[in-house]
């Protein structure tokens, strides 16, 4: 695999991560919550992330990607997953690009995908429930972990402590950094 794979791919991780961060804990009811008028919905969203992982795989195998509905938020988060690992797995493979470049990709369907998943995040705190703050660097990132069962936060920051806790989360990592 060569480098670029190789970043794409964890690029594909932190993307697994920041999402399921974003997602971990949402109340109930988040997966409709609506923000405003002409804005996606968190459900909306996730199937629009996984239409742009869609997207990006026809530049690998060719044809056309549609992310039609599906019936609950639990599902349009698996096939973001799915589609996210299978997009992972052409990189893994060397499987040749078609008409575009590692950079278009990354500039392009990737970096908007993880533009989503921030959104997420904020829609959380529109929706009253922020997501816990942490520094991403010594989030637990690997790009053999791409689906939902990504880990809890390495490095949350301190301000957070108290709910980290009462949610059970870990923290001896970062209550032992120096």
């Amino acid at each position: 695999m060569t480098e670029t794979q190789h970043l794409l791919r964890h690029f594909l991780a932190s993307l697994a991560y920041r999402t399921q961060k974003a997602l971990r804990g949402a109340p109930d009811g988040f997966a409709d919550f609506q923000a405003g008028a002409g804005t996606r919905s968190p459900r909306e969203l996730v199937r629009h992330m996984a239409s742009l992982l869609g997207y990006t795989r026809t530049f690998f195998i060719g044809g056309v990607y549609r992310a039609e509905p599906l019936p609950d938020m639990e599902a349009e988060v698996e096939r973001f997953h799915a589609l996210l690992a299978d997009v992972a797995a052409h990189l893994a493979a060397g499987t040749p690009l078609r008409e575009i470049t590692p950079e278009q990709l990354l500039q392009g369907p990737f970096s908007d995908a993880m533009t989503h998943a921030g959104q997420l995040a904020m829609l959380r705190r529109l929706a009253g429930d922020p997501v816990p703050s942490e520094n991403f660097i010594f989030a637990e990132v690997s790009a053999d972990r791409l689906g939902s069962d990504q880990p809890t936060p390495a490095a949350p920051s301190s301000k957070w402590m108290g709910k980290l806790i009462h949610f059970g989360w870990r923290v001896s990592r970062w209550m032992n950094r120096t």
